[in-house]
């Protein structure tokens, strides 16, 4: 759990159980939308990831957003506090190419309160127990702080795993097929490849000084895991 250098706000979310939005597919893209033919802000001149940037700016344009929505079919939302994420409409405006492995280095309870905490300025996308079960507190398509990387941030999704690096009981058989199902559909939903070099861990993120998800952390299990399920799923 770690802060995003340079980060900014977002908007407020729902709380309690959503209904999942992943259903095999990728997540829509959607138009800009700028009147006039975009003559009045200079459209000719802007690049297109520019214009992604700016389309929430735009006045009177906001995102349609269900409070309580999950990305992933049979999670829990819980929101985290929005001083903890920044609001974006990825992948239109950074594309997604990493899922981060986490380790909480605490209990469920107190992950979920510190992700709630506005001080605490850092959390992930998705938070998974040892009984398998998981939680989403932020949307995909916006930028979680949670690698101390903006860059990293801007183009992956997060998942804590309950547990401490040091405790190989930590991590349980259904904690590694639950966190597997749940990176196979991201992995599905942007088309990335399913190896190490777009499934990482925090320890590997540039510039950051965490160690997790540690030494017991099993990847080979862990990658053959994610690649069952992406077959069973596509």
């Amino acid at each position: 759990m770690q802060r995003e250098r340079g980060s900014g706000g977002g908007a407020a979310k729902g709380g309690g159980a959503g209904s999942g939005k992943d259903g095999g597919k990728r997540i829509s893209r959607r138009g800009l939308l700028i009147g006039g033919a975009g003559a009045a802000i200079g459209v000719g001149a802007l690049a297109r990831g520019d214009l992604a940037r700016l389309w929430w700016r735009t006045p009177g344009v906001d995102k349609p957003r269900t409070p309580g929505e999950v990305d992933y079919t049979g999670a829990l939302w819980i929101g985290a506090s929005p001083a903890n994420w920044r609001r974006a409409d990825r992948p239109d405006d950074y594309a997604v190419d990493r899922v981060v492995v986490h380790v909480t280095q605490g209990s469920y309870r107190s992950t979920v309160k510190v992700f709630r905490d506005p001080s605490h300025r850092a959390a992930t996308h998705y938070v998974v127990r040892g009984d398998g079960h998981v939680t989403q507190m932020i949307r995909e398509l916006d930028v979680a702080f949670h690698t101390g990387n903006r860059e990293y941030n801007e183009r992956s999704v997060g998942i804590e795993h309950v547990g401490w690096v040091d405790r190989p009981e930590s991590f349980t058989d259904a904690m590694y097929r639950s966190s597997a199902r749940l990176t196979a559909r991201i992995c599905a939903r942007y088309d990335l490849p399913v190896d190490r070099e777009h499934i990482v861990g925090h320890v590997e993120v540039p510039g950051t000084d965490h160690t997790d998800p540690g030494r017991f952390w099993d990847w080979d299990r862990y990658l053959r895991l994610v690649r069952d399920a992406h077959k069973a799923q596509t």
